[in-house]
């Protein structure tokens, strides 16, 4: 195929997945975010560079471009998947061993697990991490950081239990027979990311259907998927269920408004590059930035009684962590032991990056004092920006939002996940110092003898 030959063919402007034909045979499976857009790129005079000369061959070869749209990224990841298998396509498996590829199982037991394994684990049936049967394989995925952030966005609308909720189940189980003491229901729980089985929220009837929804979403049956759904809804209010009613709902919408933003990846799997906004306003108000994403940065402060103290600033976009935007921060300034003078110097550096996109919400570790200082800071800069403050117990747990509540009722779930990898983050770098402390510290006894 040549160039000239694309005008033969619909490529429209959207999602989906496209697949490079040689007749009848499918050479090639990829996805993209626009058809159109990325079929073209292969057509263009750094080819070679950019795909390397397997794939130069693969359109040497083609004679033809089919393309399927899809209503989001998200399903044209999971179609892309299901059509590599279907077809095992020559150039997909010559360009990396399928057995390399991760694939979604879910187990057969009572309230099922869902979790990534290795083609080649399934193949050769040795899966460590897995006691029970497997009910239902999905895949093989090409990229495994996309699948993993795939799943992130679909355990949203369809949650699950994992080995953590497991284990919480057993101590409450201890617990409920007087061995154990301790608050009940394991951390994903309280992020909405389990239904809520070591607690006995959910029942096994109710989990069998989330498992079925899951199912039929993995098979790419979405329009079957929410017509189940609707006729559900329907009957629960007519049975004047109206809080089940509700919750249908509100699965329907997230459904048909799916934000996969951190699936907006090229072929390797690293970000499209964009030109950052220029940096005005946040949004103000709990709302998407300049460039149409909802945008968090949550910030943490690590130290050990005032020594070594140092801060981090993780960013979530679309609900979903994006890591190359992470940054950490050594306190410069003497703010021994003052969390609040450590965080206005993070802060003042960190807007200092005009070149940063600007936050639609800033999210801090601490209470009302630490809330105040950063709106402090945004209003000495003009900017427009919400503040939420996450308090916590003295283990640690969350245990309120101070905020506007609007936004905390919106974005809790984002708000409490952003909290919790900012505070994992900044005791890692925290950590790595410390090592690096101790390393040097005997290099130079042993030294000094």
């Amino acid at each position: 195929m040549n160039s000239q030959d694309l005008a033969k063919f619909s490529l429209p402007d959207s999602a989906g997945v496209y697949m490079f034909k040689k007749g009848r045979q499918v050479l090639y499976v990829g996805k993209a975010t626009s058809l159109r857009d990325r079929v073209r790129s292969y057509f263009g005079p750094d080819l070679i560079a950019t795909r390397g000369p397997l794939l130069v061959d693969m359109v040497f070869q083609a004679d033809k471009v089919k393309c399927l749209k899809t209503d989001s990224v998200l399903e044209a990841l999971i179609l892309e998947a299901d059509l590599i298998k279907k077809f095992q396509p020559k150039y997909n498996t010559k360009e990396k061993s399928d057995k390399s590829f991760n694939c979604v199982a879910i187990t057969d037991e009572d309230f099922p697990q869902v979790l990534i394994v290795r083609n080649r684990e399934l193949m050769s049936q040795k899966i460590e991490k897995v006691t029970s049967k497997i009910q239902a394989v999905y895949g093989p995925f090409p990229s495994s950081s996309q699948l993993r952030d795939a799943l992130k966005i679909i355990r949203k609308i369809f949650p699950w239990r994992d080995s953590k909720c497991l284990r919480r189940q057993h101590s409450n189980i201890l617990k409920n027979v007087g061995m154990l003491s301790g608050e009940r229901g394991c951390f994903n729980y309280q992020l909405g990311l389990c239904p809520g089985v070591c607690v006995g929220a959910i029942s096994k009837k109710e989990y069998g259907r989330t498992i079925r929804n899951l199912k039929l979403f993995f098979e790419g049956k979405k329009g079957a998927l929410v017509k189940a759904l609707e006729r559900e809804m329907r009957a629960f209010a007519k049975r004047q269920e109206f809080e089940k009613a509700l919750t249908i709902r509100k699965t329907i919408f997230a459904l048909n408004h799916i934000q996969d933003v951190a699936l907006l990846k090229n072929e390797d799997g690293r970000n499209t590059p964009s030109a950052p906004p220029t940096p005005q306003s946040g949004g103000g108000t709990g709302q998407a930035g300049a460039d149409g994403v909802f945008r968090i940065e949550a910030y943490d402060i690590a130290h050990m009684s005032g020594k070594n103290m140092t801060g981090v600033m993780i960013v979530f976009e679309g609900s979903l962590p994006k890591k190359t935007d992470y940054r950490k921060f050594r306190i410069k300034g003497f703010v021994q032991s003052n969390d609040v003078g450590a965080l206005r110097e993070i802060l003042n550096r960190r807007f200092g990056h005009s070149e940063w996109p600007l936050p639609s919400l800033i999210v801090i570790d601490g209470n009302d004092t630490q809330k105040r200082a950063t709106e402090e800071i945004l209003n000495s800069l003009n900017l427009e920006i919400d503040v939420v403050a996450v308090t916590k117990d003295g283990r640690h747990k969350p245990t309120r939002i101070i905020g506007n509540q609007k936004i905390v009722e919106q974005h809790k779930k984002s708000i409490l996940e952003a909290n919790a990898e900012a505070h994992r983050f900044a005791i890692s770098y925290y950590r790595k110092l410390e090592r690096q402390n101790l390393t040097r510290t005997s290099l130079k006894i042993n030294r000094h003898g």
